[in-house]
C-alpha cells in the first residue's frame, strides 16, 4: 500500500490512464475488426473506406504511446497489402 502522498497520487493517475489507454486500444481493435470483416466479405469499396479509418487511429495510438511505432507500421503494412490484393 502506498504511504506517501505522491505514491497515492501516482496510483490514482495510473488507474485513470489505464482506463483511457484501454479505451484507445479497444477503439483501434474495433476499427481493425471492421476492416477484417470488409476483407472477408470481399467488398473492395467497404475495405478501402475501413482502411481510411484504421490509418489515423493507429497513428493516434502511436502518438499517444499505447501502440509501438513498429507494431503499428507492421499492422498497417499487412492490412494495406490485403486491401490491395482485393482488386
Amino acid at each position: 500500500m502506498a504511504n506517501t502522498p505522491q505514491a497515492k497520487k501516482r496510483i490514482r493517475r495510473n488507474d485513470r490512464r489505464a482506463e483511457i489507454n484501454g479505451a484507445r486500444v479497444s477503439r483501434i481493435r474495433t476499427f481493425i475488426k471492421q476492416l477484417e470483416t470488409a476483407l472477408a466479405s470481399g467488398d473492395k469499396d467497404q475495405a478501402r473506406a475501413a482502411m481510411q479509418k484504421v490509418q489515423p487511429e493507429l497513428a493516434r495510438g502511436v502518438a499517444k504511446g499505447v501502440v509501438h511505432k513498429n507494431t503499428a507500421a507492421r499492422k498497417l503494412s499487412r492490412l494495406t497489402k490485403r486491401v490491395a490484393a482485393l482488386g
